[in-house]
């Protein structure tokens, strides 16, 4: 209607009549005790305060406080009365024993307020928040207040006897800020300001002066200082406490490696408990492991064991990620570790700690403590009364010894009667290959959560190279002792930091990596060392570090790999010796990198044999087929690439055909209609492969394209030479049809911007028989020099300029056949700038599919119609 005034209200407004009409609703219903109802609006209320949780992030109403309190103690209470529970019928029996579970896991996120409440029941501190979440309800009320005004003082008996009898309304309307409470408030203001006015004075407008508050001005500057301060503080008493630690976690003096055990062990005990920082016991582990140098590879070996589980100790959710630095220093004493089983032959031995027994040993010693504290207080000391307590005597020399005496002597007792390769078997605490796994899986972390367009990420790309060589480092030495499976595991792990790199990429990534762990970042060194000139040994004239010239690596390690024997040895070892998982996952990588260096015949045979395009659904791992999907990509690239354009579109069709982003896992769709849940979201998170990792999409769309375009094309030519007879015609590509469905159908077409419009303006150009604008669209597309190896992008090119050629004489034969009686071999030649061998065999092949029906005059060279 034309007089109905629509009123705009906020979110707040919104959720604040929501919540009105629900809590008017619940009470009614508790008065004549209607549980089925209570259940029914009370989802409805929980259903609009999930909606409203922003608004309720502010503060919590007071009189949904008083209704989540009320039903707390109301819904025990009807439970309680069992003869009247008895008398119920079963649906509102079922509500009730519902209400009561709803209400115990929904009132847990406030149970803060409604214990503050329940403290305060009569206080009106939450008023304010009611008050600000509804302004415009005080206001809007404000003016049935003022009519009212007048007769207030002669009704304030019979208000107040209203209010007693509807009380919960009542309260409810005035703390959401819309009652009379904040109405009378307004007048009384109002009346202050002006009473002393008087007649036509108080109705005249007045100028009023508003002031305005000077904000202060913050130099940046002065902050960024306050904050670099801050920083240095931090990691300058960080660096204080990391070398005071050993100090202050034990003296040095008489330090034995049974002291060195005990504190580690007492140490480890205390990991997990409340109120112990896991950064301050990780530090003084780090402590400890630096004084277990002295005593050899059997003492370090088992600390640095501890403080790697330390280290990893410190995610505490599954979405952290270790840092950058910590992460170094975890792959630091892991390659320790490498040094002294790899180098030094030593192998590690398990050995079992019973928790309950770290948790009784520091019972025993805080009751030992505790008794010669109290022996202290009389003449006797507390090192003697521990002494006197334990009565531990030397049998070798009858001297009294203490528990760190005889477990040091014990300790090397021990050690003396043990053979050669007893004594090269050091025991520890914790599996070394998951350690391993779990430093890779930490690296992986890394790279998803750090940005690709900030230096840290290039930076951290370095450590690859590192995690590989410890990788290999540890698979020899657990093949070394016969653990397969642990071989074959870390293995795997190397593979799938191999697979994706093409051999020109791996050379000069590992030469990079090579030449930073030598002579450190190239932009920190002196400038003089960095140029080409070398200088002289007169100091006089050139820069003493200009000296040796530029630093190079002569010979790098890198440059004598041969990737494909290394890949392959991998993989057959994977193959032997690995779960069904890992084989799945390294036949997967094997047939990526023969695809990736263009061998596609042996990548097909190898997947061909496998039949794992078959069994890939029945493996249950998202991953796995997110890997799967890649390798089919990159496969089907590789045909492109060599010209199998029926091979290549096969293989790219079902990636390409839609949500490819989210199949290659290179992005998380945010749609405006995804129904995935906050959990399904963090996990999709968590599989997404890392950026260097990614298959150009723009370079997969226009494989994609041209080979649906040089299929679809030919097809669509025959099918409307043919007059449209035989049914539906026969498609390569729905998705190729549709998009060139949709660019005919445009009314004004522009110049090509993106890789589908090159596409699609050259096949239509292509459909007409121009060839040549086919040719020049299709081969300056950019994507072509992303493609690695040396002139691989040249390659294409020729390949497109001869596939396209063929194809526009196929297409050309198919649109213009009817029109001719004869065609000369010679003249199709010119048109097409082909040889007759090429013209005669494309002829030819159309002939024998009975798609051109003609013969052949040799004599003359002509095609007979």
């Amino acid at each position: 209607d034309d007089d109905e005034v629509r009123v705009a209200k906020s979110a707040k407004e919104r959720a604040v009549d929501t919540f009105n009409k629900q809590i008017s609703s619940i009470r009614s219903a508790m008065k004549i005790r209607d549980y089925y109802a209570i259940q029914t609006e009370f989802d409805e209320l929980a259903k609009a305060m999930v909606k409203a949780k922003k608004i309720l992030a502010a503060g919590v109403p007071r009189p949904l406080v008083r209704l989540l309190v009320d039903l707390e103690d109301y819904i025990p209470e009807r439970l309680a009365d069992k003869a009247a529970f008895k008398k119920l019928s079963a649906r509102q029996g079922r509500s009730l024993n519902r209400m009561k579970l709803t209400l115990k896991k929904h009132n847990k996120p406030y149970s803060a307020v409604m214990n503050h409440y329940r403290q305060n029941p009569d206080t009106g501190d939450d008023d304010d928040d009611g008050g600000n979440e509804s302004d415009s309800d005080s206001s809007s009320s404000s003016s049935s207040s003022k009519s009212s005004s007048s007769s207030s003082s002669s009704s304030s008996d019979s208000d107040k006897s209203d209010a007693g009898s509807d009380s919960d309304s009542d309260e409810e309307g005035s703390e959401w800020g819309s009652g009379s409470e904040s109405s009378s408030s307004s007048d009384e203001e109002a009346a202050g300001a002006y009473a002393e006015l008087k007649g036509r004075a108080r109705w005249l407008k007045k100028n009023t002066v508003v002031t305005k508050r000077e904000k202060k001005k913050h130099d940046p500057a002065e902050k960024a200082a306050k904050i670099m301060e801050k920083k240095e503080a931090a990691i300058t008493s960080k660096d204080h406490e990391a070398i005071v630690a050993p100090k202050s976690v034990i003296p040095e003096e008489g330090l034995t490696a049974a002291i060195l055990n005990r504190k580690v062990k007492e140490i480890a005990s205390q990991r997990g408990r409340r109120g112990t920082d896991p950064r301050q016991l990780l530090r003084q582990l780090e402590g400890l492991s630096r004084l277990a140098t002295q005593f050899g590879p059997r003492v370090e070996v088992p600390i640095l064991m501890y403080v790697v589980s330390a280290q990893f100790g410190l995610q505490r959710t599954m979405d952290d990620y270790m840092e950058t630095s910590t992460w170094r220093s975890c792959a630091s004493y892991l390659n320790r570790i490498a040094d002294v089983i790899v180098d030094e032959d030593y192998r590690l031995g398990v050995e079992t700690v019973d928790e309950a027994d770290l948790v009784l040993g520091g019972k025993k010693n805080a009751h030992r403590m505790k008794a010669a504290a109290t022996a202290s207080d009389g003449a006797m000391g507390a090192r003697d009364a521990v002494a006197a307590e334990q009565k531990l005597v030397n049998p070798h020399t009858g001297e009294p010894e203490t528990e760190d005496d005889r477990a040091e002597r014990l300790r090397v007792e021990k050690e003396n009667a043990m053979s050669a390769e007893q004594k090269k078997t050091i025991p520890v605490v914790g599996s070394l290959s998951l350690h391993l796994s779990r430093l890779e899986e930490e690296y992986t972390k890394s790279l998803q959560h750090i940005s690709h367009y900030t230096a840290e990420y290039v930076a951290r790309l370095r450590d690859e190279s590192g995690l590989e060589s410890l990788l290999a480092r540890m698979q020899t030495y657990f093949d070394r002792e016969g653990s397969t499976a642990e071989a074959a595991a870390l293995a795997q792990l190397r593979i799938e930091h191999l697979y994706y790199r093409h051999d020109t990429v791996a050379r000069q990534v590992d030469r990079a990596a090579e030449f930073y762990y030598k002579f450190g970042d190239i932009s920190l060194l002196h400038p003089a060392c960095v140029s080409d000139e070398k200088g002289t040994d007169d100091f006089s004239v050139s820069h003493p570090a200009a000296f040796m010239g530029k630093p190079t690596l002569e010979e790098a390690e890198a440059d004598s790999v041969d990737w494909t024997a290394l890949m392959n040895g991998l993989c057959t070892y994977v193959y032997k010796h690995g779960t069904d998982a890992a084989k799945t996952r390294a036949i997967i990588c094997h047939v990526f990198h023969h695809a990736l260096h263009d061998r596609f015949l042996e990548a097909r045979d190898l997947l061909l044999m496998s039949h794992l395009q078959e069994n890939i659904y029945e493996c249950g791992d998202i991953t796995t087929m997110i890997l799967f999907n890649r390798m089919m990509v990159t496969l089907g690239m590789s045909a492109f690439r060599q010209g199998h354009i029926m091979e290549a579109h096969q293989c790219l069709s079902e990636v390409c055909s839609g949500r490819s982003r989210e199949l290659l896992a290179q992005g998380v769709s945010m749609g405006r209609f995804s129904e995935k849940t906050p959990e399904q979201e963090k996990a999709e998170k968590r599989r997404q492969v890392p950026y260097h990792q990614h298959i150009n999409l723009d370079l997969l769309e226009a494989c994609h394209l041209i080979s649906a375009m040089l299929l679809e094309v030919p097809n669509m030519a025959a099918f409307s030479a043919s007059g449209g007879g035989g049914g539906r015609p026969r498609s390569y590509s729905r998705a190729f049809r549709k998009y060139h469905d949709m660019y005919e159908h445009q009314v004004f077409t522009g110049p090509p911007e993106q890789t589908r419009d090159y596409v699609m303006r050259a096949s239509r150009g292509l459909m007409k028989g121009d060839w040549k604008s086919c040719i020049d669209l299709c081969t300056k597309l950019d994507v072509w020099f992303l493609v690695p190896g040396e002139g691989a992008g040249e390659s294409i090119k020729t390949m497109l300029a001869s596939k396209i050629k063929l194809e526009g004489l196929r297409t050309y034969l198919f649109t213009y056949a009817a029109q001719y009686d004869s065609l000369s071999l010679s003249q199709l030649c010119g048109m097409f700038e082909m040889t007759k061998n090429e013209v005669h065999s494309v002829v030819s092949k159309m002939m024998i599919n009975r798609e051109l029906f003609a013969s052949w005059d040799q004599p003359t060279e002509t095609i007979v119609l």
